[in-house]
């Protein structure tokens, strides 16, 4: 027998954020001097209070399986946190699992989802796991470009014209990694009418919901289209949790008990002392939140400012993540990939381009600005004297 993956596997490309990553830890091995702007979680720790938590449950013997749905506390806190901060209505009891990270969650939605020929829409530029989860689970991904002329924003003839009689789910993301774009009302609307009137499941990823700038409000899909909707969301982004690994996904009970057998005969359940830390974040406060997001509004505005002063480049200022994603097609290299690899080889500046992202990211970077402000400056002087060379 001829050794060989299967082919839904073969066929999908490594993380190109994770191998970003893995990239820099080899070349800051061999002596290389980087700033690394491709990061993608916070560089804050997590809050001292979410630790102590995660500490006692350790040392009182909280080291066992839990229920897989999650223990019965957090969600509990999990559907508070919605109805208050969302809109968002579901059963604790039958409405809610937690899992062992975001990421999870939206694999294990789609597996228990799709069938092979069922199509999924995905607004593009969108999270480059996206894609390769919907390939893994047997069906196909349809990317839906984004005009960045329009600050890549969805409209619902847009939506409308890549819907087939295979389409099955719609994966909507916002705050939106990589552009940094906060879904707006009329957005919103676009996405709800088009599920609506096609009978689409959406699938919600909120991930980036703490982080949002200028006063903009979080929508989410599932208050208006709730019997059709799945929220994913967790703890990584907003209260630092990332190498917790800890999300949850809340909705209708009848996919939620699809998803719940994945959960179950995949990873069990989410561990027991994170699930605890995660209950303490959640009824805790957000003092530590709004101290990290108004770190963040400050790079943002200093990152935004100086790539704007850099010739070729422009760049809107995000309303939410932690992500710019500048236009660099007015430079001597146009393509994103090439642009990237020159700023990494010249300028041993770290970015992820935007093409990793689908064909909507095309002649954009993503540049993390989950960095302090030494960081980002050092990063621009550094682009600055690149350029400046040519």
């Amino acid at each position: 027998m001829t050794k060989r993956a299967a082919r839904r596997v073969a066929g999908v490309e490594r993380s190109a954020t994770v191998a970003m990553l893995e990239t820099v830890q080899h070349l800051r091995a061999s002596g290389a001097s980087l700033v690394d702007l491709s990061r993608g979680e916070p560089d804050f720790t997590t809050p001292s209070g979410i630790t102590e938590a995660a500490i006692h449950a350790l040392r009182s013997g909280q080291t066992h399986y839990s229920p897989s749905r999650g223990l019965p506390g957090l969600r509990a806190a999990v559907a508070a946190k919605l109805a208050k901060d969302n809109g968002i209505l579901v059963n604790p009891a039958d409405g809610v699992i937690i899992t062992p990270s975001a990421k999870h969650a939206l694999y294990a939605a789609l597996t228990a989802l799709l069938d092979p020929g069922d199509e999924v829409v995905i607004p593009s530029p969108g999270w480059v796991s996206y894609a390769a989860m919907v390939s893994l689970a047997g069906a196909t991904p349809v990317p839906l470009p984004l005009d960045p002329s329009s600050g890549f924003r969805i409209s619902r003839d847009d939506l409308a014209a890549a819907i087939t009689p295979n389409t099955r789910v719609l994966l909507v993301n916002s705050p939106n990694n990589p552009t940094g774009r906060v879904l707006d009302p009329a957005e919103l609307e676009a996405v709800v009418s088009v599920a609506r009137a096609h009978d689409l499941i959406v699938i919600s990823d909120e991930i980036y919901e703490h982080l949002r700038y200028d006063g903009r409000s979080h929508l989410s899909p599932a208050a208006h289209l709730p019997e059709n909707t799945l929220t994913v969301n967790g703890f990584s982004k907003g209260y630092a949790m990332t190498g917790w690994r800890l999300g949850y996904l809340a909705g209708p009970e009848d996919l939620i008990s699809a998803t719940l057998k994945v959960h179950e005969h995949s990873v069990s359940c989410a561990a027991t002392f994170a699930q605890i830390a995660g209950q303490a974040a959640l009824t805790g406060g957000t003092g530590a939140v709004v101290a990290m997001l108004a770190a963040y509004t400050r790079r943002r505005d200093l990152l935004v400012r100086g790539l704007n002063a850099l010739p070729g480049i422009t760049c809107a200022a995000p309303e939410g993540s932690f992500y710019a994603f500048p236009d660099i097609r007015a430079t001597h290299l146009p393509d994103a990939a090439e642009f990237a690899d020159w700023l990494l080889r010249e300028a041993g500046v770290v970015t992820t381009p935007g093409s990793a992202f689908g064909p909507g990211g095309q002649g954009h970077l993503r540049l993390s600005f989950a960095a302090s402000e030494e960081e980002l400056e050092e990063a621009l002087a550094r682009i600055e004297k690149a350029q400046s060379r040519i």
